[in-house]
């Protein structure tokens, strides 16, 4: 299992320590998501800045889903606009290897070459149903959100 991670909130008035976690995360912008190995560390970092951004556990599924519409080659290309003959250059990652290993936590995104540690996501679609600025547990987004998921497939 891993976790979906989203930062929720943008880059003004984040103390410095909050902005190193941040970045080791590779969530540099408001909007930004990625997926982190599910364990006591990662779950530590997380906890520290709940106030930032909102996570949960995916399947596998949704991994696939996830990284077929939104994973980025580089910079400006997305893995679903590249054509056939692309994808057997040794560059190109295969979707299915990188979803198996992520899934089963043998390695890391950012360890991926060819492929983006982060995803971005577009504001959702019908907006927020919940408030942005609390916690879930205050009936917000942030923080531990198991409803997250639904969220994203709006933000994709």
């Amino acid at each position: 299992m891993v976790y979906l991670v989203v930062r929720m909130k943008g880059t003004v008035n984040i103390p410095n320590w909050a902005r190193i976690t941040l970045d080791n995360l590779h969530l540099n912008k408001k909007f930004r998501a990625t997926l982190i190995p599910e364990n006591e560390q990662t779950l530590g970092m997380l906890r520290k800045i709940k106030e930032i951004v909102a996570w949960t556990s995916v399947e596998e599924g949704f991994i696939r889903d996830f990284i077929e519409k939104k994973g980025r080659y580089s910079s400006a290309k997305l893995l679903s606009s590249i054509n056939k003959s692309e994808t057997t250059s040794p560059a190109v990652p295969n979707i299915d290897q990188v979803v198996s290993d992520i899934s089963k936590n043998n390695t890391f995104l950012s360890k991926i070459s060819g492929i983006k540690p982060w995803f971005a996501l577009n504001p959702p679609r019908g907006g927020f149903k919940k408030k942005s600025k609390l916690l879930s547990s205050q009936n917000g987004i942030l923080g531990e959100n198991h409803e997250l998921v639904e969220l994203v497939k709006r933000m994709m």
